[in-house]
C-alpha cells in the first residue's frame, strides 16, 4: 500500500500562485510515475500533469506554461507549482502515483481561485 498526503491548497486571487505538495509513504518501491489530477464540481476528473520516474513530464494543454510538476525523490514528494491561476483552475487537486498494474490516490486538496 502507498499512502499519499497532499498539502498546499487554498484560496488565491486570479493571477496568483500556489504550490501543492504530495508526500508518498509506505510501499513506494517501484513507482513509475507521479501525477496531479483535478476535479471541478460537475466535471470529469482530468489529468493536470505527470512526471515519470526518469523525469519526463507532460501537461494538460490548459495549464502548459503556467504549471510545473517536479519531484524530490529523496523526500518521496511530488510538487505542482501553479502560477497565473485562473478561476477555471478551481477544483480539488488529487495526487496519483502509479506502479505496474495499480495506482493510488490521495484525498485531494481544494484550490479556489477567486477575487
Amino acid at each position: 500500500q502507498v499512502q499519499l498526503v497532499e498539502s498546499g491548497g487554498g484560496l488565491v486571487q486570479p493571477g496568483g500562485s500556489l504550490r501543492l505538495s504530495c508526500e508518498a509513504s509506505g510501499s513506494i518501491f517501484g513507482l513509475i510515475a507521479m501525477a496531479w489530477y483535478r476535479q471541478a464540481p460537475g466535471k470529469q476528473r482530468e489529468l493536470v500533469a505527470i512526471i515519470t520516474k526518469i523525469g519526463v513530464t507532460n501537461y494538460a494543454d490548459s495549464v502548459k506554461g503556467r504549471f510545473t510538476i517536479s519531484r524530490d525523490s529523496a523526500k518521496n514528494t511530488v510538487y505542482l507549482q501553479m502560477n497565473s491561476l485562473k478561476p477555471d483552475d478551481t477544483a480539488v487537486y488529487l495526487c496519483n502515483v502509479r506502479k505496474p498494474g495499480t495506482e493510488y490516490w490521495g484525498r485531494g486538496t481544494q484550490v479556489t481561485v477567486s477575487s
